[in-house]
């Protein structure tokens, strides 16, 4: 249980790879950076390792999930999508292993943030379709990341405007109409998900946004990168600082909940 004075502890999803016949769970340190500033939360970084116990365990100590970006895409499988194209990468642990935690996180109410990869996931979960090949499909801008450019800074700079939807939950964090946005996606969202509703759209109508209209906390979800580069610009910073006053609210109801329980208990065995 959380103390008055700790900060809200959020799960930053991990992305499994094997190299030289060694599995192993990586998660970028910009993802944990931005938790902690300007989120105001303790990161810790959760490994694609599927399961109901460990899931348990996570939910029951968890004040928000942070859904990074990665270079695998989900798999078709998980939303009756065509077979990908030979020698795309997969994270089939991932898939297992966030896919249920997101669920269940929107069920609990524990706020929840996806970049990239991560807005796709939540997408999916929910029972949404992906893209996925954008740069193939007419009328599309080619959203994938500049391979021509060696600096990892100016990869991430502005490509393209989004528009914002006018009665949006991003336009009230925000408070933007419009924003400049990097993109280093393939992939993106075709048919969105059982309750969730748009909340951003770039200019060749590729969704950049979107929300959980039914969760009961934060449910957030945006293709583009807004943790990097650093300094985070003022609207990206106001996402961050969004999620982590809702992770802030979350575990201030988990400390006091068990509280206003007990009074209950005591109440009724009084009468």
């Amino acid at each position: 249980m959380p103390s008055a004075t700790s900060p809200p502890l959020v799960g930053v999803s991990a992305s499994r790879g094997v190299e030289s016949g060694r599995p192993s769970h990586r998660c970028a340190e910009k993802y944990l950076q931005a938790v902690v500033d300007p989120g105001g939360c303790a990161p810790v970084v959760l490994p694609a390792l599927p399961g109901p116990q460990i899931r348990e365990t996570w939910l029951n100590a968890l004040d928000g999930l942070l859904l990074t970006g990665g270079a695998a895409n989900v798999e078709p499988h998980q939303y009756r999508g065509e077979p990908s194209v030979e020698g795309t990468l997969h994270d089939p642990r991932r898939d297992a292993t966030m896919l249920p935690v997101i669920r269940a996180c929107v069920e609990r109410g524990i706020p929840v943030l996806g970049i990239c990869l991560g807005i796709q996931e939540i997408n999916v979960a929910f029972g949404g379709s992906l893209h996925q090949c954008l740069h193939e499909s007419d009328g599309l801008f080619d959203h994938r990341m500049r391979r021509d450019e060696d600096d990892q800074t100016r990869r991430y700079r502005p490509a393209h405007s989004i528009d914002l939807a006018p009665d949006g939950v991003l336009r009230k964090i925000t408070g933007a109409n419009r924003m400049l946005v990097n993109s280093l996606h393939a992939q993106g969202l075709d048919r969105l998900g059982s309750g969730i509703r748009m909340e951003a759209v770039s200019p060749d109508g590729v969704i950049e946004a979107i929300s959980l209209v039914s969760a009961p906390g934060f449910a957030l979800g945006v293709q583009w990168h807004p943790e990097w580069p650093r300094p985070i610009d003022e609207h990206n910073q106001r996402i961050f600082e969004a999620f982590g006053a809702a992770a802030r609210a979350h575990a201030e109801a988990r400390r006091t909940q068990p509280e206003r329980d007990r009074a209950r208990v005591f109440t009724s065995a009084a009468t």
